[in-house]
């Protein structure tokens, strides 16, 4: 097995990277058939967060085998744009919190697997209900705060869309979070620049985001290509050694909306638009790696 280091000196193997793109290739077949399937859903945010979510789930967070929902002793990932939940249901199941057949039944009538991702029915790796925008970003910093309380050690990751940085409560919980030292939280923007309307910087600007974030008094980590899975993970790694000494930590993660999917890639007008038949296809022969289908 090859070693390397990355920028930050943590040792990588190739294999473990060849295995988690391959990971991530299975779930891009899993959003497009799932969002195919129910003709609803939400696929270009979805696809553009592959990388992140399988690297949380399957190399950098600490979780137990057995879901918990307060978390103890482990981990936590919240949601805050809840709308993406075709890669989140598909990486939960991947991940054994639930059988891979129910992926079936997404958005179906009355199933657990909802639009926007539910504690519904026992529904296990869910631990907040992710509804309006803007809302959950304050519950992850409530179990941050938690988590102090306890005196348990683990961390707190939580994702939010760019456009949801609009919402102002965002910015309230952004407020609260460096004088309370939440420093076992790690916030993430998917900055793809895209929202339901068009370009989020056209739509409204916050001008440098990096420096409004540090105004605020947290530290700021940039991954510059958030859909290369090694910069993904180093990024993450980077985070966690960097969290725990004082301050919050937020990561820019610049993702391509649509991310793999050409027909798909950079465009505002599939926000809640299912490919048809032929784009499905289409969809899966580009996605396509040497561990099959599955």
């Amino acid at each position: 097995m090859l070693k390397k280091l990355d920028i930050y000196g943590h040792v990588m193997t190739r294999n473990s990277i060849y295995n988690l793109k391959a990971i991530a290739s299975q779930v891009r077949r899993d959003i497009v058939r799932i969002v195919h399937a129910s003709q609803s859903g939400h696929l270009g945010a979805s696809l553009g967060c592959i990388e992140l979510l399988v690297a949380l789930y399957f190399e950098v967070m600490v979780r137990h085998e057995e879901f918990d929902l307060e978390g103890h002793g482990e981990d936590l990932f919240f949601l805050s744009n809840g709308h993406i939940s075709p890669v989140f249901y598909s990486v939960l199941a991947r991940v054994g919190y639930f059988p891979l057949e129910e992926r079936a039944t997404f958005r179906e009538i009355d199933p657990r697997l909802q639009g926007h991702a539910t504690a519904r029915e026992g529904l296990l790796g869910i631990p907040a209900v992710s509804g309006s925008l803007g809302q959950v970003f304050s519950v992850a910093i409530r179990a941050a705060q938690i988590k102090k309380l306890n005196q348990d050690d683990h961390l707190v990751y939580v994702l939010m869309g760019n456009g949801e940085l609009q919402e102002g409560q965002i910015w309230e919980a952004a407020l609260y979070a460096p004088p309370n030292q939440l420093d076992n939280l790690i916030a993430i923007v998917d900055y793809n620049d895209v929202q339901i309307d068009g370009a989020t910087e056209a739509a409204l600007s916050w001008g440098d985001l990096h420096a409004k974030w540090s105004a605020f008094g947290w530290k700021v980590i940039e991954v510059k290509r958030g859909n290369n899975m090694t910069l993904v993970v180093e990024g993450l790694h980077h985070a966690k050694e960097t969290a725990k000494k004082g301050v919050p930590v937020v990561i820019i993660l610049n993702t391509e909306m649509g991310n793999d999917v050409d027909f798909r890639m950079g465009s505002d007008n599939w926000h809640g638009v299912a490919p048809n038949d032929e784009q499905l296809t289409s969809a899966l022969a580009q996605n396509m790696e040497t561990l099959g289908d599955y």
